[in-house]
């Protein structure tokens, strides 16, 4: 006779209740406040944007452009303009404020939670693919297109070596590498090429 072991049934909904966590910290100071990794391995001081909202953008940006390999931080540092250019500029604080009650408003619709809250990356992403033709979304998408993938310090990650023009170019630098076609494939004419000559 076979004896298993009593298991605890547990459902979807205990399940999330239980595992769901904080993604961020935030410290409220003065009319800006500060955003906490929940691992302490960094934090970010804000200007004019809420620490909730910078860590909505922080969570949308990982979801437009995901990346396992990529830290939260690098994520954060693209997204961090954001909060410099609300500082002076009322429009782009109103169209980031404005973008994520948005998202939360139909986060909370669809899921009963604000989107940074959201467990599933599915989910998300359906949230945002009913918003990718606002102004917020197509910002903030062209943006990070640059302020994600210029840092320097993730290229290596990608397997991209930089600019080569202070190093003369690729001319000497890679530009003939092509080991992965095969010497058989250069050396073996096709039809088409053997009857043109």
């Amino acid at each position: 006779m076979r004896v298993l072991a009593k298991t605890r049934q547990v459902s979807r909904r205990n399940f999330l209740q239980a595992s769901s966590v904080t993604v961020f910290g935030t410290v409220a100071i003065g009319s800006g406040g500060m955003l906490l990794d929940p691992k302490g391995a960094w934090a970010m001081d804000l200007q004019s944007l809420q620490p909730r909202t910078m860590a909505t953008l922080i969570q949308m940006a990982r979801d437009i452009y995901p990346h396992d390999r990529l830290t939260d931080a690098t994520y954060a540092k693209a997204v961090s303009g954001y909060d410099d250019q609300s500082a002076t500029d009322p429009k782009t604080k109103h169209l980031v404020e404005s973008g994520v009650a948005m998202l939360n408003e139909r986060a909370q619709s669809a899921y009963h939670a604000d989107y940074v809250d959201i467990g599933w990356e599915e989910q998300r992403v359906t949230i945002l693919q009913g918003v990718d033709t606002t102004p917020f979304f197509t910002t903030i998408r062209a943006g990070l297109v640059t302020s994600l993938y210029n840092q320097h310090d993730i290229w290596q990650k990608f397997g991209y070596e930089g600019a080569s023009a202070d190093k003369g170019g690729y001319i000497h630098r890679g530009f003939n590498d092509i080991d992965w076609l095969g010497t058989t494939a250069t050396a073996t004419p096709t039809a088409a090429q053997g009857a043109k000559s």
